[in-house]
């Protein structure tokens, strides 16, 4: 399990000459980071008393993180999971009738984790802007770094879902999923650069 490695082991082994982990792996736990600081954020709110009438809110928020962050450890292992299927796909003679079917299968699967990384940036940004608003500001600055964490997590994994959907020239699914991505990336990778401006502004008044 690669999220079972410290900081130091994993850095190792996304440098050496292996195909795995690679950047879907490293986007995961990158996603993983930014939604731990808005856990923190929450945790450093919940119980302070400037902050009573949103403790029912910050509470959510912590859950719906957490929830989130555990996700995207997962994810990178799954991530990796999926790469032998699709190397064993690319490697089948072109001669082979079957070759298009099986490798079209492969590079939807290893479609799967980046996208549901996406998503969970998503969530986590809706989540990193709310906490941003009602939480302890002595955690401002947390909230804007996990939000632009997030935005590099999901911009990368993007790149690991197109870099397979490219390759199906003629597939209808991998069309939707590239729709699905973009829509994505079109309304949170601007709300991510949002938070972090409104966090330097009021970091700077």
């Amino acid at each position: 399990m690669l999220m079972s490695k410290s900081c130091s082991e994993f850095s190792e082994l996304l440098a050496e000459k292996i195909s795995m982990p690679g950047g879907g792996s490293a986007a995961s736990l990158t996603g993983s980071l930014g939604a731990a600081l808005c856990s923190m954020a929450a945790n450093f709110t919940i119980g302070k008393k400037n902050y009573e009438d949103v403790q029912d809110d910050v509470k959510s928020i912590l859950e719906k993180s957490e929830r989130i962050r555990k996700r995207f450890l997962e994810l990178a292992d799954e991530d990796a999971k999926a790469f032998p299927e699709l190397s064993a796909a690319y490697k089948i003679p072109k001669d082979n009738p079957d070759r298009d079917k099986i490798y079209e299968r492969a590079a939807l699967n290893a479609c799967k984790a980046p996208v549901e990384m996406i998503e969970c940036c998503a969530e986590a940004i809706d989540l990193l802007n709310e906490i941003m608003q009602k939480g302890n500001k002595m955690l401002i600055s947390d909230a804007g770094c996990g939000a632009l964490l997030c935005k590099a997590a999901m911009e990368s994994a993007a790149m690991n879902v197109v870099i397979n959907t490219s390759s199906l020239k003629n597939c209808d699914e991998a069309r939707k999923i590239e729709s699905k991505v973009d829509d994505i990336l079109e309304k949170y990778s601007p709300t991510a650069s949002i938070i972090a401006e409104e966090v330097n502004l009021y970091l700077r008044k």
